[in-house]
């Protein structure tokens, strides 16, 4: 069965070709920075040879949160069919995004070794079904108002008791908090404990996790 395989542009784009073998393709898309939107335009002219159809997705800005979005609207796009995220075409930071985007969108991935293809052990996983409505409450609020300096602020600013906004963020021996799924952390600034979203946690809020 043919698959929409989804691409970086970046270091080792001729890995590309090399699975196409094994995981023959319906359509690819090519994820490119501004930076590499000469080496996707290439690689789009050397497929259509192929007759293989392709397009290309820019990306700007953070690479985590630009690949997650363009991730997440390609899953949205082509709901129903196989979809393949080739994990070695791009540079290192594009490479590990896209498997992380693979990984919690439960979407299949593919990496090159040599000239051998092999699909990776990408597990379905939904944060979705871990978070309960007043989980998501505490991550919608962080995002709007990116809160908070204390546990205490944020129980203050939410009108939540403090131990109740404590065990959804620490969690307990029973249940995760959203610490324990990596979507909220505590940083030091200034000599001080600040509680903020992870880079997942916004990618989350904002709908480029499925």
């Amino acid at each position: 069965m043919k698959s929409i395989i989804v691409a970086p542009v970046g270091d080792h784009l001729q890995d590309l070709y090399v699975a196409m073998r094994d995981f023959p393709p319906e359509r690819v898309i090519l994820i490119a920075s501004a930076d590499s939107l000469h080496l996707a335009d290439s690689a789009r002219r050397s497929l259509s040879r192929f007759g293989i159809p392709a397009e290309i997705k820019k990306i700007t800005g953070n690479v985590w949160e630009e690949m997650f979005r363009a991730v997440a609207e390609v899953s949205e796009l082509y709901q129903g069919k196989s979809i393949i995220i080739h994990t070695s075409t791009g540079d290192r930071m594009a490479s590990c995004a896209a498997t992380s985007a693979a990984f919690v969108n439960g979407l299949k991935a593919i990496a090159v070794d040599g000239k051998e293809a092999m699909l990776l052990p990408v597990l379905k996983f939904s944060y979705y079904r871990l978070l309960t409505e007043r989980k998501m409450q505490i991550l919608r609020f962080m995002y709007r108002h990116n809160c908070c300096a204390s546990l205490e602020e944020l129980s203050r600013k939410l009108k939540m008791s403090l131990p109740l906004v404590s065990y959804h963020l620490n969690g307990n021996l029973k249940s995760d908090g959203l610490k324990d799924l990596g979507l909220a952390e505590t940083v030091r600034e200034n000599s001080k404990a600040r509680i903020r979203l992870t880079i997942l946690g916004r990618l989350l809020v904002k709908g480029y996790i499925s």
